[in-house]
C-alpha cells in the first residue's frame, strides 16, 4: 500500500510539473523572442531564452504616445471599476446575507436570472447610446461593475462569519453600518482580495466592450493598442520580403511579442500580492449556500 501511494504521488507531481511547464513556456517563449535580434528568431522561433540580446523592439513601442495614453485609459478603468465594483458588491451582499431581510430569496432569483439570461449586444449598444456613454471610458466601467456571481460569492462568505460577533457588538449599541465597516469588511479580506483580482483581469483585458463602445484613439485601453499594433505587424509582415531584413531591423514579430510583455506584465505583478486570499476566499465563499 505504502508503495501504491508513494507512486500515486510520483505520477501527480510528474503531472503537475509538465501542466506548469506547459503553462509557463508561452511567456517564457514570448520574452525572449521580445528581447532577441530577429536572425536568432528565425533560427529558433520555439527559443526559451534570448538570444543576441536586442531592446530595439521595446524602443520602438514605448516611443509611440499611443501607448502611454492606452496605458492611462486602462489604469483609470481598471481602478475606478474594481473600487466601484467591490463597493456595490458589500453594500449588495451583506443585507442578502441576512436572513432577516424580506424578499431576500426573490431577490436572489433575480440575480440568478441575471446569469442566465441578458439583454444582448444591440440592447446593451443601444442603452448605451440613450445614456450618452459612447465613447467614453464609463461605457468601460459600468456594464462589468456588477456580476452575479462575484456577488454570491461575497453573499456566502458573509454568511460563513460567526453570528456571535455580530451580535456581541449589537449588544454594546453597533448600529449596521458600523459592524460591516469596522468587522465584516477586516474579516472579508480574502474574499475582497479575490474579487478585486477577479475584477481587475476583467478591466485589463476588456477587448470586445471597447470594440464596440470605442471610437476614439485618445479613448482607446490597452487591449485596442495591441490589436491596432498586432494588425499592423501583420500587414507588414505580408507585404515585407524576408530577404530584406537586416538582423539588427526591428520586425513584425518583435513588436507583437514587446507589445504583449508590456501588456502582461502589470497585471502579472498583481497576483502574488493578493495569492495568499485566492483559495482562501475561493473556498470559503462557494461552500455555503
Amino acid at each position: 500500500m505504502r508503495k501504491k501511494i508513494e507512486l500515486f504521488d510520483v505520477i501527480n507531481y510528474l503531472l503537475i510539473i509538465l501542466i506548469c511547464i506547459a503553462m509557463l513556456y508561452p511567456f517564457v517563449n514570448v520574452a525572449s523572442v521580445s528581447l532577441s535580434s530577429y536572425s536568432a528568431y528565425v533560427n529558433n522561433p520555439m527559443m526559451i531564452w534570448p538570444r543576441e540580446l536586442s531592446l530595439d523592439a521595446y524602443r520602438e513601442i514605448m516611443s509611440r504616445p499611443v501607448l502611454w495614453t492606452s496605458y492611462l485609459n486602462t489604469i483609470i478603468i481598471t481602478v475606478l471599476g474594481v473600487v466601484m465594483g467591490l463597493a456595490l458588491y458589500v453594500l449588495t451582499a451583506y443585507p442578502l446575507s441576512k436572513k432577516i431581510l424580506k424578499g431576500r430569496r426573490l431577490l436572489m432569483v433575480a440575480i440568478i436570472f441575471t446569469m442566465l439570461f441578458n439583454g444582448g449586444l444591440i440592447p446593451n449598444y443601444y442603452l448605451m447610446r440613450s445614456l450618452g456613454l459612447l465613447d467614453t471610458l464609463t461605457a468601460l466601467i459600468v456594464p462589468a461593475l456588477f456580476s452575479g456571481f462575484n456577488l454570491i460569492l461575497m453573499k456566502n462568505f458573509f454568511e460563513s462569519l460567526p453570528e456571535e460577533l455580530e451580535e456581541a457588538a449589537s449588544m454594546d449599541g453597533a448600529s449596521y453600518p458600523y459592524i460591516l465597516l469596522r468587522i465584516v469588511v477586516p474579516l472579508s479580506k480574502p474574499i475582497i482580495a479575490t474579487l478585486a483580482l477577479f475584477a481587475a483581469v476583467g478591466y485589463w483585458n476588456n477587448f470586445f466592450n471597447a470594440i464596440i463602445y470605442i471610437h476614439s484613439q485618445s479613448k482607446w485601453p490597452l487591449m485596442l493598442f495591441l490589436r491596432e499594433i498586432i494588425e499592423a505587424a501583420s500587414m507588414l509582415a505580408n507585404t515585407a520580403n524576408t530577404a530584406e531584413i537586416n538582423a539588427n531591423q526591428v520586425t513584425s514579430e518583435s513588436i507583437q511579442y514587446a507589445t504583449l510583455m508590456l501588456v502582461m506584465v502589470p497585471i502579472l505583478m498583481v497576483y502574488p500580492f493578493l495569492q495568499k486570499y485566492f483559495v482562501k476566499g475561493i473556498m470559503l465563499g462557494s461552500v455555503k449556500g
